[in-house]
């Protein structure tokens, strides 16, 4: 093997790792990005792209359909979302999906002529807080954002 041969299975092997997509879909069409924040297991090292948002149409009355990469759903996640009701924002959450549950999630807004306006999904890591009521919870490891397209 020549020397540009040996370059590029160096190089290839010093491959940084891939970081996990996550895709919407809403009224035919899908939005896929990568992490808006991610860190690694023991939130030692983040990084920050605060260009990772997807942008996806949403009309009323159409559920928004999740899908996470394996990573992912094998750790607790959850959606987080916020959508307008009678002129009223209201924000909320899915319940945490345990570890290897599920990767994918269907979310349907309360009522058909609501607007959903962003979507968040977070991927907790495997650092336990104490939080100030004397519970344990966890620290967010990536985040996943998609902005709603309401025109």
């Amino acid at each position: 093997m020549g020397a540009a041969g040996l370059a590029g299975l160096a190089v290839a092997g010093c491959a940084s790792p891939t970081v996990p997509a996550v895709s919407f879909y809403a009224a035919g069409e899908t939005a896929r990005t990568g992490p808006a924040q991610h860190c690694d297991v023991l939130i030692e090292e983040c990084s920050v792209d605060p260009e990772a948002v997807a942008e996806l149409r949403v009309p009323p009355g159409y559920p928004l359909q999740v899908s996470v990469p394996g990573e992912v759903g094998d750790a607790p996640w959850q959606v987080t979302f916020r959508y307008r009701e009678d002129g009223e924002e209201v924000e909320a959450r899915s319940p945490v999906f345990p570890p290897g549950e599920r990767q994918a999630y269907t979310l349907r807004l309360p009522d058909d002529a609501a607007q959903l306006e962003t979507v968040e999904i977070q991927e907790f890591s495997a650092v336990l807080v104490e939080d100030p009521e004397g519970g344990v919870g966890f620290i967010t490891r990536g985040t996943w954002v998609l902005s709603v397209d309401d025109r």
